[in-house]
């Protein structure tokens, strides 16, 4: 069966994307530096700026991955959970909170965010937290990746606080068709390259183009936070609009 069609349902979607972030895990850090040619870290760091996290402030870090945006937040002062499907990167997360607090030369605030951040096995679907839990919701890279996006941002919905906001860094789908086309075999070529030095399987960064295929993009997910009942919502391009940020409110 093709990748295409592995991702073509929900359910299929839901095992394929499980079964690829136990995978790709331990290399997860240097395929998102890699593809991103190293931008990835600054873009991380716009997504922060925007959500301008006050101290004490409550935040959630969906696909949390290994914990890059927890982190950030949790240096800025806030009460972190980061919060991710696959139990190898909570496990990298955790790690790396471990050896920040060991020490090994690392600057103060770095180890004083370590009480500021927790990490948790847990599904963006059906988030275990109680309603209006929230200030502040992010997520890198995990919007595209669910299997059912409305119940994603229904649940998003329900644990913010009223006021609270919503920042969400993923990549595009380019409305223009040229663009898209070219854009998408980059990934797929660059992706097929990585998937076979790293993993021995060349589908297994074609996920990611694949992925993009079935993304309704950028104004179509703004036009669905807003269907939701969050208000002044924005999509800001980044790389030139291959890479989006969202930001939006909950009344």
């Amino acid at each position: 069966m093709s990748l295409r069609h592995r991702i073509a349902t929900p359910e299929g979607k839901r095992r394929y994307v499980r079964a690829l972030f136990a995978t790709i895990a331990d290399r997860y850090d240097f395929i998102t530096v890699a593809l991103s040619y190293g931008q990835d870290r600054r873009w991380k760091r716009r997504l922060i700026a925007m959500a301008a996290p006050q101290p004490g402030a409550r935040a959630l870090d969906l696909a949390t991955g290994t914990g890059d945006i927890a982190f950030a937040l949790a240096a800025k002062g806030a009460r972190v959970v980061g919060l991710d499907i696959t139990l190898r990167m909570i496990e990298l997360a955790r790690e790396k909170s471990t050896n920040g607090a060991r020490g090994g030369g690392r600057p103060p605030e770095r180890l004083a965010l370590l009480e500021e951040a927790r990490f948790l096995v847990g599904d963006m679907l059906a988030l275990p937290f109680a309603a209006r839990s929230f200030d502040i919701v992010t997520t890198g890279y995990g919007l595209r990746n669910v299997p059912d996006l409305s119940t994603a941002i229904d649940e998003i919905g329900r644990v913010l606080a009223p006021g609270g906001q919503v920042l969400s860094l993923d990549f595009n789908r380019p409305a223009n068709r040229i663009v898209r086309s070219v854009y998408l075999a980059y990934l797929t070529i660059v992706g097929a390259t990585l998937g076979w030095v790293l993993h021995r399987d060349p589908d297994t960064y074609r996920y990611i183009p694949a992925s993009i295929r079935q993304y309704p993009g950028a104004e179509a997910v703004a036009r669905m936070f807003e269907a939701r009942g969050f208000t002044r919502v924005r999509s800001y391009p980044v790389l030139g609009g291959l890479m989006t940020i969202h930001h939006a409110f909950r009344t």
